[in-house]
């Protein structure tokens, strides 16, 4: 069972945002722009006018409401542009519209690379072969920018990069779907409701309803937003739309897939079910069965992204040689499978320790370039679930709870390299989490210790390589990763990591040296506009300049070696000592990772966790086993990944400086 640090102490808390409400309302939908956004576009209020405009008069054009053509924008892309540059599911401008034939990736990523989503040593390597996903016709809700075109005799070129041009199509798509079934082009944005479910693509009622739904919250509280081409646009609140629902009816949507699914009501779910078979000699997959959290808790929820088309993953997970994880989240609409029930382990994060206390989140991206952006309506489905989640097991909502694929560590030394890269840096997490309910803030003055990483993630735009081509630069965009460097100044080497074995490099694969929003350091110095945190036992600087910073000050707790001990251990997985195994559960090694923990460096904690291992190996449940020692041992955010150091090789203590 979960101890954490601060129960330890007594004395601390946890450091929590605002509560969302019920309806997972965006703190910053109906917030003004705050006094640091508007001096950083001067020209926002001026050309405030042309993106409101193009609204107003697609609205006028097509006869929609304005407030539904805004609200529907915002679920899609909170009214950013983008640059013209493509979604994760190949969608074009402030109104989504796909244009997926060139989107396709080449494979899912549980296939790339050398990790074991399993991440057992007890077995051997699960490294599933490279393959394609079959590419079947694309769905409807993949090709809206070419039947925008029909509609409004704009060309694709131009509907994919001109913002209002890009409005008109969505309002020509809303008006055609407002026909459809057969309902008049009401200036009430109460009799749009069915329209605007048609519009999310879904081929079921719930789903459809479910997107429907939101669009709605958002016309109810209205928004201001600066958007990512500087532009401000504002949306009167409307509280008392009550949208008829019944216009939903004369859709024609089929009903959901029947199944026990575990999702909050809020959100569309149906049961898609990974198989677990036995196949071959005595071989079986794609996951274990558990008895979780009876058995051994729940500690992390990982957050991943598919690089698949969403038909193509689905066959994936349904495949008995392949990996599994417990939800799939599509992008256009937000939806949500469930495959496996939580009780039961996924392989998914390349790391058993990891897998086996865990939940696993894949979000639907076939990214042909890895800047490829998310969809509104994805980020508020998964916060859904993962609020839900993260209540029902008791998991915290932070960065040492809530991983990336990416801030997973590996379980060796020999997997270091190999680990994966995902959701990676163009997640933005600072976002995620305020629609969690729990946004990163400043909990301390300058003394404090601590910072939390919290750059602004529209305006933060690191340069990056590699997005299609090794070595090219990657098109400019929001952020979530800042950069580290050996010393104050760009002049100075990137910081390397000893475990990757390789020079470090500004490719947007590359984690030898970035710090995530939300990850938390101890301050190892300070000098002008720049810091240093310790970082997989080096001091490793960042740009933080007090007019733009990227990062806030926090309190917490760290740990350091005890007393007398020039540096300790680290790992990748808390894992019993060999003393704990019972007969006929083999002992699993304890081994440390290439890094060290130095004498004088200080770690942020996560929980005190005791060792335990998850012996599964079989096909018959009769041997499996869950293994607890009375080693303890830390979690710690020790570089980009997550680590554990034991106990009993170090100190707690406050970061207060």
């Amino acid at each position: 069972m979960r101890r954490s640090v601060t129960a330890l102490k007594g004395a601390a808390k946890r450091a929590a945002g605002p509560v969302a409400s019920a309806a997972l309302l965006l703190p910053l939908l109906g917030a003004a722009p705050s006094e640091a956004q508007s001096s950083a576009q001067p020209s926002a209020v001026s050309s405030a006018r042309v993106l409101q405009a193009a609204f107003s008069s697609a609205a006028a054009e097509y006869g929609v409401p304005r407030s539904v053509l805004l609200g529907v924008s915002y679920l899609q892309s909170r009214w950013d542009a983008h640059a013209g540059a493509p979604s994760v599911t190949g969608g074009y401008g402030p109104m989504h519209l796909t244009d997926a034939r060139t989107a396709l990736a080449t494979a899912v990523h549980h296939s790339e690379g050398l990790e074991d989503a399993r991440g057992d040593q007890a077995r051997s390597p699960l490294v599933p072969e490279e393959r394609i996903p079959r590419t079947r016709e694309l769905p409807a809700r993949l090709t809206t920018l070419p039947r925008a075109a029909e509609l409004t005799g704009l060309s694709p070129e131009r509907l994919r990069g001109d913002p209002a041009a890009n409005v008109a199509g969505g309002a020509a798509l809303l008006a055609a779907a407002q026909r459809e079934l057969g309902a008049p082009l009401s200036a009430d944005p109460a009799d749009w409701y069915g329209a605007v479910a048609l519009f999310s693509g879904a081929d079921d009622r719930a789903t459809a309803a479910a997107y429907a739904n939101e669009v709605y919250e958002v016309i109810r509280a209205g928004g201001d937003r600066i958007t990512d081409s500087g532009q401000r646009m504002v949306m009167a609140a409307q509280p008392d739309v009550r949208p008829d629902t019944g216009t939903l009816g004369r859709a024609g949507l089929r009903a959901p897939a029947p199944g026990d699914t575990e999702c909050p009501a809020s959100v569309s779910c149906e049961w898609i079910p990974a198989p677990y078979e036995e196949f071959g000699d005595g071989d079986y997959g794609n996951h274990d069965l558990g008895n979780r959290p009876g058995s051994q808790s729940i500690e992390y929820i990982v957050v991943h992204d598919t690089e698949g088309a969403w038909e193509g993953v689905l066959e994936m997970v349904q495949d008995p040689t392949y990996v599994s994880w417990n939800y799939s989240l599509r992008s256009t609409d937000g939806h949500i499978a469930q495959h496996l029930k939580a009780k039961d382990v996924g392989w998914h994060a390349g790391n058993w320790y990891v897998n086996a206390k865990s939940i696993g989140l894949e979000h639907e991206g076939f990214l042909a370039n890895p800047d490829a952006w998310y969809t509104e309506a994805m980020y508020r489905s998964s916060a859904r679930l993962v609020k839900y989640l993260a209540r029902k097991y008791g998991v915290p909502l932070d960065r040492q709870h809530i991983l990336g694929h990416d801030t997973v560590p590996g379980p060796t030394t020999a997997t270091v390299r190999g680990m994966h890269t995902d959701p990676g840096p163009y997640w933005d997490w600072s976002h995620y989490f305020e629609l969690l309910g729990h946004p990163f803030h400043a909990t301390a003055g300058k003394k404090g210790g601590v910072v939390t990483i919290r750059p602004d993630y529209d305006r933060h735009r690191p340069e990056y390589t590699g997005c299609t081509t090794p070595g090219t630069p990657c098109p400019p965009h929001g952020s979530s990763a800042v950069r580290l460097y050996s010393g104050p100044g760009t002049s100075y080497p990137l910081i390397k990591d000893i475990g990757l074995g390789t020079t470090p490099s500004i490719g947007v694969n590359d984690l030898s040296s970035r710090v995530s929003t939300g990850q938390q350091f101890a301050v190892a110095g300070r000098d002008g506009d720049w810091t240093a945190i310790w970082y997989l036992g080096q001091k490793a600087w960042f740009h933080n300049p007090a007019k733009k910073p990227t990062a806030v000050n926090a309190k917490g707790w760290v740990v350091t070696p005890r007393d007398g001990l020039e540096s300790v251990p680290v790992y990748g997985r808390a894992y019993p000592e060999a003393s704990a195994y019972p007969e006929g559960v083999p002992a699993q090694p304890v081994s440390p990772l290439p890094y060290r923990l130095p004498a004088g460096q200080k770690y942020v904690v996560g929980d005190k966790v005791p060792g335990q291992y998850y012996y599964a190996v079989t096909f018959d449940t009769s041997s499996h086993r869950v293994v607890t020692g009375k080693d303890q041992y830390y979690e710690i955010q020790y570089g980009h990944r997550v680590a554990f150091v034991r106990a009993a090789d170090v100190r707690l203590v406050s970061a207060t400086r």
